[in-house]
C-alpha cells in the first residue's frame, strides 16, 4: 500500500488528523527532503523512519520501493510541501504502483494550486501548466489565448523574466500572483505585468509563486503561414517556437502544420 500524503504548504497546523495518523502507522515515509520533513515529524511526534526520495534518486530507488510494497509494506509518499505528484517527485512511482496492482490511496490536504485559485475567485474552467518553461515565450503565447483561467508555478529567479514576456505579449492583462501562501510573509497581488515588475524590483524576489491569468479568444490570422509570421514579428520568437504556438492556437498537430508549410514552400 502506498499513501500519497499532502503536507502543509507553510503553516504546520494545516496538516489533517488523518495525515498524522497515517504517517505514524506506515512502515516507511518517502520524503523529498528528510531535513525539511523532519520539522513536521518532530512537531507531531511522528517517529516513523524516513527515506529520501527526490528527483535525483527516485529512479534508482523505485525498484527497491516497489519490491518492498509487493511484500506488503505500507509507505507514505510526501513532498516538501503540498500534495505529492503535482510537479514533485513521485509521479513515476505512483503510476508504477497502479500498473503493477499495488494499491495507492490519497490522503488529501494542502495544495498551493487550489489555495491560490480559492483566493483568485472564479467560476471559469482552468488549466494548470505546472512550472513555466524557461527557454522561450511560446508556452505563454499558447496560454494567453486559452479560453479560461491559466494557473502556473514560477520560481523567484525567473519571475521578472516571465513578467517582462507578459508585458510584451499582453500589456493590459491583469495578472494574479500569490506568494508564500499560509506563511508569515504571504503576499497576494494583482496588476498588469508592468505594475508587478515595478513592485518586485523594489524588493528581493523570494519564495514560490502561483501565477493566474485569464485568457481570451485567439485574435490572430488563422492562415498558418501568416499566423507563424505574425507570432515571430509580434513576439520575437524563433520559427520553431512560432510553429509550436501556431499548432496549439489552430488546434492542429505540429507535424501536420510543418508538412503543409513545407509543401507550400516547395510548390512556390
Amino acid at each position: 500500500m502506498l499513501y500519497v500524503v499532502a503536507t502543509p504548504i507553510g503553516n504546520l497546523k494545516d496538516i489533517t488528523f488523518r495525515a498524522v495518523e497515517v504517517l505514524k502507522e506506515v512502515d516507511l515515509i518517502l520524503a523529498e527532503d528528510t531535513r525539511t520533513s523532519g520539522v513536521l515529524t518532530k512537531r507531531y511526534e511522528i517517529e516513523t523512519q524516513m527515506l529520501s526520495y527526490h528527483k535525483f534518486n527516485e529512479r534508482e530507488r523505485e525498484e527497491g520501493v516497489i519490491r518492498e510494497l509487493k511484500k506488503g509494506k505500507k509507505m507514505a509518499l510526501i513532498s516538501d510541501a503540498g500534495t505529492p505528484g503535482i510537479c514533485d517527485p513521485g509521479a513515476s512511482l505512483i503510476r508504477r504502483c497502479r500498473d503493477e496492482g499495488i494499491r495507492v490511496e490519497s490522503i488529501p490536504g494542502p495544495s498551493s494550486l487550489t489555495a491560490a485559485l480559492s483566493l483568485f475567485g472564479s467560476e471559469e474552467r482552468f488549466q494548470f501548466i505546472g512550472f513555466l518553461e524557461k527557454k522561450g515565450k511560446g508556452q505563454l503565447i499558447d496560454a494567453i489565448f486559452y479560453e479560461g483561467i491559466t494557473v502556473c508555478f514560477e520560481t523567484p529567479h525567473h519571475l521578472i523574466t516571465t513578467l517582462e514576456w507578459m508585458k510584451e505579449i499582453a500589456p493590459d492583462k491583469k495578472i494574479f500572483v500569490a506568494r508564500e501562501l499560509t506563511k508569515l510573509y504571504e503576499e497576494i497581488l494583482e496588476g498588469t505585468a508592468e505594475e508587478l515588475i515595478t513592485h518586485f524590483q523594489k524588493k528581493k524576489v523570494l519564495g514560490e509563486y502561483v501565477v493566474i491569468f485569464s485568457g481570451f479568444q485567439n485574435p490572430f490570422e488563422l492562415e498558418p503561414r501568416k499566423l507563424i509570421d505574425e507570432l515571430q514579428d509580434r513576439f520575437g520568437v524563433s520559427s520553431k517556437e512560432a510553429l509550436i504556438a501556431a499548432a496549439k492556437l489552430l488546434n492542429r498537430p505540429k507535424r501536420e502544420l510543418y508538412d503543409n508549410l513545407h509543401r507550400s514552400c516547395t510548390k512556390s
